[in-house]
């Protein structure tokens, strides 16, 4: 949307909220001159909308008496949609502004519902509860949000402005594949034009995005949200972990999802079916590996640790303590008993 075309919206908008308002507030409010104020009345009266020109020392201009924007016209399942996808997108922390952008914005449509569909939406929030707290998640900004998401339609090189994790800043020119929402935050992946690799960025860490001239062919192959799943998994960590289990590929992925591990298969014939159970090899990289021998012994499928010996380690000492812990009463020290109630 241009400058002028936002400002004259805006310009209605004030006028919406009753009274007359002087050329100089308005002036003053959309930040220009008053006679360009008057040149966007003109363009609203040539629209159909009905201003009023208030002559006298508190003059000005206002809306017809009576005139309102058409109501917006939902059905009972659109409402609710429209309605519940703000609250879970604000909960999920996947709102592209401050978080009380998508509360104003549930309201002004709660605020043109008709009343009983607001009522019956109104009763529904009031009885939905969430089984966890609210996300609290840096979100990005809604104009490198729509520049990144137009280089991305129209294979344009974007410059972005970038602070990593540990807060250095740079510069990229990046052939961005697409933009991905995952785990309660918003990532584009593409190449690095620089370096001649592909990269994920978190967006909520891009501070600004400018398209630049030219275009790039885009890539065959996995598509953004699998080159983002496969860049966790691969990302740089104090750990590397390799592992051999024995099952279908569901009954890995159930424990170790993409964003987590690569899976290849270990000695697999070709065309093999993801629904046989056989050796596959495994691939992580880890800060910590003590949250792993719970999660490979919830897999319930034989494994082998080809690396670390740390990890075999943890996985033996965790064996040990569940052993203790199925031990009979009376065998894993005094005390245990009174604990359970005995």
């Amino acid at each position: 949307m241009s400058r002028p075309t936002g400002r004259v919206l805006t310009l209605l908008e004030l006028l919406q909220s009753g009274g007359t308002r002087t050329v100089a507030e308005l002036a003053d409010r959309l930040g220009v001159e008053g006679r360009t104020v008057r040149r966007y009345v003109d363009q609203l009266i040539d629209l159909d909308v009905p201003v009023d020109s208030v002559r006298g020392r508190y003059g000005g201009y206002r809306l017809a008496p009576g005139y309102r924007l058409p109501p917006l016209m939902l059905s009972d399942d659109e409402a609710l949609a429209v309605v519940l996808g703000l609250v879970a997108g604000r909960r999920a922390g996947l709102t592209t502004a401050e978080r009380t952008a998508s509360e104003t914005a549930a309201a002004k449509i709660r605020r043109v519902l008709p009343k009983h569909i607001a009522r019956r939406l109104d009763t529904l929030l009031e009885a939905l509860a969430f089984t966890e707290q609210p996300g609290d998640f840096d979100t990005p900004d809604a104009g490198v949000l729509l520049t990144i998401a137009d280089a991305v339609r129209h294979h344009r090189p974007v410059s972005i402005r970038y602070a990593d994790r540990d807060g250095r800043r740079s510069e990229r020119t990046l052939h961005a594949y697409g933009i991905v929402a995952h785990a309660g935050r918003w990532y584009v992946t593409g190449k690095d034009a620089r370096i001649g690799e592909d990269r994920t960025f978190r967006l909520d860490r891009v501070a600004d995005a400018r398209t630049l001239p030219g275009s790039f062919e885009a890539p065959v192959g996995p598509g953004p949200e699998q080159r983002v799943l496969s860049g966790f998994a691969t990302a740089e960590y104090r750990h590397e972990v390799t592992l051999r289990i024995h099952g279908t590929v569901e009954q890995i992925r159930a424990r170790l999802p993409a964003g987590v591990a690569s899976l290849e298969e270990h000695e697999s014939g070709a065309g093999e079916d993801r629904a046989t159970e056989r050796w596959r090899r495994v691939e992580l990289r880890a800060e910590r590996l003590d949250w792993l021998p719970p999660v490979l012994a919830s897999l319930d499928r034989p494994f082998v640790i080809e690396r670390p010996d740390e990890l075999r380690d943890l996985v033996t000492a965790l064996a040990d303590r569940l052993t203790s812990y199925a031990a009979e009463p009376g065998s894993v020290g005094p005390g245990f008993d009174v604990l359970r109630g005995a």
